[in-house]
């Protein structure tokens, strides 16, 4: 076996956190399994000795600071923290509350940052340890109908390229996880919420879009448990790569991004490289 470690993992009580801290267990790691309920990540995970279930709502600061130290206190260390629990604010974004904006933003990028600033101190006294966010191909392209998701995810992107550069001379490394469209609880009613302030130029592309993303629910094609392996897998490598793709569709995705990256840099390239400041120019009195 593997030598183990201790995980700690966010939204561990369904979906894919379910499915991470299951193949995490499996692998012979120590689990610390959080969630706002933690009755319910109990019930989904069963017992297990080197399983510990804490509750932990991702936009308290409190709750991060002690499901950290009962984590340190049961296992002695932290290794690996696995930024997954999530929600989906779907809309149009004039019929988005900026209420529903800050929710999504607490969520997607506030909750991890909340976590992830609970468990660095415990990292860099180790001065090992790997922080893993679950982010979407929303943050490599926007969508129709997505604007506060893809705000989110695409601010979590920027957020943890930074913190890789600030943290990886602590010895401690990050890992970005692209995830296209899986098999998750993600587009339930329980995790997904719909704009509120309707407007009447919206409304035959809301009924499409509305009809589309309940509609899609348990269709996705992929595999949540083949994600947790593959998580698994890449978590493992030395050193860890800095990004996965996960999906064919993730995989796809990012190739049209870059393709378009580099169209859009080409095309107006000999005006872009043009605009350095001309020293001699500004010296030169004019008239």
């Amino acid at each position: 076996m593997a030598h183990q470690q201790t995980w700690l993992i966010t939204g561990a009580g369904r979906s894919l956190g379910l499915y991470i801290a299951k193949a995490a267990l499996a692998a012979g790691h120590a689990v610390v399994a959080t969630g706002r309920n933690p009755e319910k990540v109990a019930q989904a995970l069963g017992l297990a000795d080197n399983l510990l279930v804490v509750k932990l709502d991702i936009t308290s600061a409190a709750d991060a600071g002690a499901a950290v130290q009962a984590a340190v206190d049961r296992f002695g260390r932290l290794d690996v923290l696995v930024n997954n629990a999530a929600n989906f604010y779907a809309g149009f974004f004039e019929e988005l509350s900026m209420e529903q904006m800050q929710q999504q933003m607490a969520t997607s990028l506030l909750g991890p940052m909340q976590v992830t600033r609970a468990v660095l101190p415990v990292l860099r006294r180790q001065r090992a340890g790997k922080v893993v966010t679950i982010s979407s191909t929303a943050g490599l392209v926007g969508f129709e109908f997505g604007a506060a998701y893809a705000a989110s995810k695409f601010a979590l992107e920027g957020w943890m390229q930074s913190l890789q550069a600030e943290v990886a001379p602590f010895g401690l490394e990050t890992l970005v996880v692209n995830p296209g469209f899986f098999r998750t609880e993600l587009l339930t009613e329980e995790s997904t919420n719909f704009a509120n302030q309707p407007i009447a130029d919206y409304d035959g592309r809301r009924e499409a879009q509305m009809e589309f993303w309940k509609g899609y629910n348990g269709q996705q094609a992929g595999d949540p448990a083949k994600l947790a392996q593959a998580l698994l897998t890449i978590v493992g490598q030395l050193p860890m790569p800095r990004r996965f793709m996960a999906g064919a569709d993730a995989v796809e995705t990012a190739e049209q991004v870059a393709a378009a990256l580099q169209q859009q840099t080409a095309a107006y390239r000999e005006l872009s490289s043009a605009l350095a400041f001309d020293e001699l120019s500004a010296a030169t009195p004019a008239g």
